[in-house]
């Protein structure tokens, strides 16, 4: 006859040992943090192109995957075969109203499209001209 107290420990003993190995293994694991110093460092490369396209020397406020603010609406950023897309808001000033925008980087942090939802006259005229650039009026 088989004890039954005995069985119970060792099936007790062996998930937890399973647990403890999971556990650990997700802790040491450094693949998360690297994925996020990877976004972080592009979204600040996403930050410099977005600044110089809506508002070349002058400093703008941006809500992206760094500094996210819910009130505000969500952002994105995530990797695809290409490179990388990424979603925010921003606006020049505090008496400008958030806008929202959508861009694609390649694989070395390139420019490949960005689109704002902005009625300013500049940036319309500016993606009339520029295939990598729209802009389009709330």
């Amino acid at each position: 006859m088989i004890n039954h107290k005995v069985v119970r420990s060792l099936v007790a003993l062996a998930i937890g040992l399973v647990l403890a190995l999971y556990t650990y293994q997700c802790v040491t694991d450094p693949e998360p943090g690297l994925q996020r110093v990877r976004e972080e460092g592009i979204v600040m490369v996403a930050r410099d192109i977005l600044q110089s396209y809506v508002s070349p020397g002058n400093a703008i406020g941006i809500v992206d995957a760094v500094s996210p603010a819910s009130q505000v609406g969500k952002v994105y950023i995530y990797p695809t075969d290409e490179g990388w897309e990424l979603s925010g808001h921003y606006r020049r000033d505090e008496n400008d109203r958030w806008h929202p925008y959508l861009m694609a980087l390649n694989g070395e942090a390139e420019l490949v499209s960005l689109a704002v939802q902005d009625g300013n006259d500049r940036l319309i005229g500016m993606s009339a001209q520029d295939p990598k650039f729209s802009a389009v009026p709330p």
